[in-house]
């Protein structure tokens, strides 16, 4: 079956618990959320996402047939760098695709692996990092983990819905749109008053970075 890919790039990881950190993305083309087709937008389940996952076109993008295919092009986009090897894997929806056999072929590459869901399907249980991006209308497959990072406001979801399930770190990021400034303000606001919430910021949107 193989993996089908998007994208490969280094960067800065922009949001969430590690922003800041060096990580090679490895973006996997595919939701079961939506089909990244704008025409199929207003049927989604997930109406509000800003990413293209449609296809194979992106820098390092392909369709590998093993996972240390996948695992050796992660390694090369880190290249010969020193500091801790930290891949996040990512889409889409990456636990569409992603399996034990991968996570040991990244493993063996030195690599601390993250991985960024919306929670609906199941996570390899040796993954280092679990962040989780819960959706309205969506049954959670991951109720426990490292990070929650809910996209504020969203109609039909809202903080205090999946505050008492089991991550270690809470975070609201304002959704973007025409809204964003408001949207803003309303998670800073939500935050100072719930403490237990921290507000996470798109900062590779803001430093032009990918």
């Amino acid at each position: 079956m193989g993996y089908v890919v998007k994208e490969i790039f280094f960067t800065l990881q922009g949001e969430g618990f590690h922003a800041g950190t060096p990580a090679v993305f490895c973006r996997f083309a595919g939701c079961n959320l939506w089909t990244g087709k704008e025409a199929h937008r207003q049927s989604a389940v997930c109406q509000f996402c800003d990413t293209d996952f449609v296809g194979t076109d992106g820098p390092g993008g392909a369709h590998f047939p093993s996972p240390h295919g996948v695992a050796d092009a992660i390694a090369s986009c880190w290249g010969d760098r020193t500091g801790s090897r930290f891949v996040v894997l990512t889409g889409g929806e990456p636990l569409l695709q992603v399996d034990t056999e991968l996570v040991a072929a990244l493993h063996e590459q030195g690599f601390t692996i993250a991985v960024e869901t919306n929670g609906t399907c199941e996570a390899p249980s040796d993954i280092d990092w679990v962040c989780v991006s819960p959706k309205a209308g969506t049954d959670l497959v991951i109720k426990s983990g490292d990070e929650l990072k809910l996209v504020f406001p969203q109609p039909g979801l809202g903080p205090a819905d999946v505050r008492a399930l089991d991550f270690d770190h809470f975070f609201l990021q304002p959704m973007a749109g025409s809204e964003s400034e408001a949207n803003t303000a309303e998670a800073v606001e939500y935050c100072l008053a719930n403490p237990t919430w921290r507000l996470s910021v798109q900062t590779h949107k803001y430093l032009g970075i990918p």
